[in-house]
């Protein structure tokens, strides 16, 4: 069984937590109409539970009997009630509910901080009347409650939903938008935490990530991606930013030292500052540049990645590894640079051609290789649907829960080797797996060929050079091949001579002076080795191989 069928449990749909009055009952029965699941109110559980109403509880045998009945109820709803379920407003102080609550998500299960306006929310509660919490001056206790409470439902909830302004229908509609993203966080001791956020509509964050400080904004896109900037453009606008929009080359010819050059003067001429931010939407090219120019641009701006390619969504966009490319090859200058934020819009796959998202696969296998085997299971459970992807008739399918999944998990694949190592000094080379050769192949097909292509043939002669060296046995280089060849992927290149990908390969990231490193699996996925100066007759063996 996968990880995408296995997560089929029993288990809330959502949990939605908030300060008293934020409309908790009211926006989770219509999440529940909508989506055409159960509604469960604790509260009124509750009272069916002890056979009287919660003030007269309260009055009888006190607050802390109460918590304990809350907490066992709590408990056996996250257990076994496959609907949307309501907690009263204090359930999420208890200790054991907390626990609870993060062992349910830890089970892939969203708990939503209904965040409402406190004005609001304390004329709803003083109207609903019944709420011990409030007795004697109630708009004092609900701002003393407030303070104590909102800090630890922040940490609690795993989504977060501002509903200020929104009707009960709109706040609903949010949560469910919201309840159906994934978010991996990034972080380190070298890294500014930020989140990437997986899903239909996590465009909509754009203004929330950027922030009030910037004014000004960049809008760096590429034309193929007219409708996503277009929507972008008109967020940023709604959010009083003012838009400079900056169209650039699409794919390897925008990743330039002229295009970026073009960029910083237009910057320069329209008074961007330090307070000022970028926003890159597009490819895995177009968020390449955007991040390279925030960070270059008076020494570091604020900028947010918006992919819109599957390869960007699983690789360029996150990891704060910005670059150009040179005559002497890819990303040979750059800087190491975190974005604010990555909204990764499933929305955007739906203009995506069928071999560009195919090409997005090489990383995503890439990822199962080095670190989580999963992967490969499920694109091999999964790989004629994936050959077949139409971005036209794609949301709304069981594929699409399938690609999120392989989103979310090749992105924490990523986020595991960026937060132990941002600069590539050791562990983060482990992603390279495949680019030694496929950033060679790239350079020698002037950029024709695609990026996850080029890595997809990479790995099958990474794999070829482990088994040479009797790292890996021939089983596992012929795994690579089917699985790669399943997804649409090319497993072989004859574009170029040995002479010309070894002086290329000498050039790579990772090599050391004129000493040629690989990286290559040691027994099977997810055990990688750094593999150095290997011996000549085994390294042109393997070219030898993905010749063929």
């Amino acid at each position: 069984m996968n990880a995408y069928n296995s997560r089929r449990a029993r288990r809330p749909h959502a949990v939605i937590i908030g300060m008293m009055g934020a409309g908790k009952t009211r926006v989770g029965k219509e999440v529940a109409h909508m989506i055409h699941v159960p509604f469960a109110d604790a509260d009124l559980e509750i009272e069916r539970e002890v056979g009287m109403k919660i003030p007269q509880y309260f009055e009888r045998y006190g607050e802390p009997a109460f918590r304990r009945v809350e907490a066992d109820l709590i408990a056996d709803f996250l257990e076994d009630f496959e609907g949307v379920f309501s907690l009263g407003g204090g359930a999420p102080m208890t200790p054991s509910t907390q626990d609870a609550l993060a062992d349910y998500i830890a089970r892939g299960g969203r708990v939503v901080y209904l965040d409402a306006d406190p004005a609001e929310a304390m004329e709803r509660a003083n109207r609903g009347g019944g709420r011990p919490m409030l007795n004697g001056d109630a708009n004092a206790r609900w701002k003393k409650l407030f303070k104590e409470r909102d800090p630890v439902f922040r940490r609690v909830a795993n989504v977060h939903v501002h509903t200020r302004g929104l009707t009960p229908q709109g706040a609903a509609k949010k949560v469910i938008d919201m309840v159906a993203q994934r978010t991996v966080h990034v972080t380190g001791a070298t890294i500014e935490p930020y989140d990437v956020a997986i899903g239909e509509g996590t465009m909509g964050h754009l203004v929330e990530v950027l922030g009030p400080k910037p004014h000004k904004i960049a809008l760096i896109h590429t034309q193929p991606v007219q409708r996503h900037s277009d929507r972008a453009r008109a967020l940023l606008r709604q959010g009083g930013y003012e838009v400079s929009e900056i169209l650039i080359p699409d794919a390897e010819p925008g990743k330039t030292i002229n295009v970026a050059n073009g960029i910083w003067e237009r910057l320069g001429e329209e008074g961007f500052t330090r307070s000022d931010a970028v926003v890159g939407v597009g490819g895995g090219a177009a968020t390449d540049l955007a991040g390279f120019v925030a960070a270059t641009w008076m020494r570091g701006v604020r900028y947010v990645n918006c992919p819109t390619s599957l390869l960007a969504m699983v690789d360029a966009s996150t990891g704060g590894k910005t670059g150009i490319n040179t005559p002497q090859g890819k990303n040979l200058v750059g800087s190491f640079y975190t974005p604010a934020g990555v909204l990764a819009d499933m929305r955007a796959l739906v203009t995506l051609p069928n071999d560009i998202f195919i090409e997005g696969l090489g990383e995503v296998a890439k990822s199962g290789f080095i670190r989580d085997p999963e992967i490969l299971s499920i694109l091999e459970s999964h790989a004629d649907e994936l050959r077949g992807f139409d971005g036209s008739s794609f949301l709304g399918t069981p594929l699409e829960d399938v690609v999120a999944e392989l989103i979310e998990r090749t992105v924490t694949v990523k986020a595991y080797h960026v937060s132990s190592d941002l600069k590539e000094k050791g562990l983060r080379e482990f992603l390279n797996y495949g680019h030694t050769l496929g950033h060679a192949i790239e350079k020698l097909e002037h950029f024709r060929w695609r990026h996850g292509n080029a890595v997809a043939v990479g790995m099958v002669y990474a794999a070829e050079l482990a088994h040479i060296l009797g790292y890996i046995d021939q089983d596992l280089v012929d795994y690579h091949r089917s699985l790669l060849g399943s997804l649409g992927l090319p497993t072989s290149w004859n574009g170029g001579s040995f002479d010309e990908v070894l002086a290329l390969m000498h050039r790579d990231k990772k090599a050391r002076g004129n000493m040629l490193r690989f990286v290559v699996l040691d027994g099977g996925p997810g055990h990688m080795v750094h593999l150095d100066n290997p011996q000549a007759d085994a390294v042109e063996e393997a070219f030898r191989r993905i010749q063929q």
